[in-house]
């Protein structure tokens, strides 16, 4: 996994709990990296899930809970960071299916060992957006946290079912514009 999802993680925990906190999580976690990461490193999704386990157990919130907000929170920096692509489309439909053919595409350029999630849609109802997610890593509350964030960032009135196919590696997910 890049980089910069763990940067952005220890950013949003920094903010959102405190420097401490984030000491604390990583001082407490078997992490090969150390917790020291860069935003163009490569280093193992589980260190993630630890770190998001370690803060869980110290704030009893449920880890869902937790990798959802960071997605949010990767979607608002992800604006930010990256505003070509948002700028590229004015709304979250269209948006979202830029994902595998573009914007996937081009992170494949920079980091061509990027293992990405992958999705594929269904748009034949103009009112809903039918999206599959597929990933072994099964961050699928993550991809949740991402899409509601982009709802956000376009001001849509979107609701979204999740509707598990195989656990968190394959969710459907369906936008339903109001």
């Amino acid at each position: 996994m890049k980089g910069i999802v763990f940067t952005e993680f220890n950013e949003m925990v920094e903010t959102r709990f405190s420097p401490e906190m984030l000491d604390e999580i990583i001082t407490e976690c078997d992490l090969t990296s150390g917790g020291a990461y860069t935003a163009v490193g490569t280093y193992d999704h589980g260190e993630l899930i630890q770190m998001a386990q370690a803060l869980s157990d110290k704030t009893n919130t449920p880890v869902e809970q937790l990798v959802f907000a960071f997605g949010e929170h990767l979607a608002v920096r992800f604006s930010v960071l990256f505003t070509s692509f948002f700028d590229a489309t004015n709304n979250t439909f269209d948006f979202m299916k830029t994902l595998d053919n573009h914007i996937h595409v081009e992170v494949k350029k920079l980091y061509p060992d990027a293992d990405l999630p992958s999705f594929s849609f269904d748009d034949s109802d103009a009112s809903c957006l039918i999206m599959e997610y597929r990933s072994s890593r099964g961050l699928s509350d993550l991809a949740h946290g991402l899409m509601t964030g982009v709802i956000r960032h376009y001001q849509e009135n979107i609701t979204i079912n999740v509707e598990h196919v195989v656990g968190k590696e394959h969710v459907r997910f369906h936008l339903l514009a109001q």
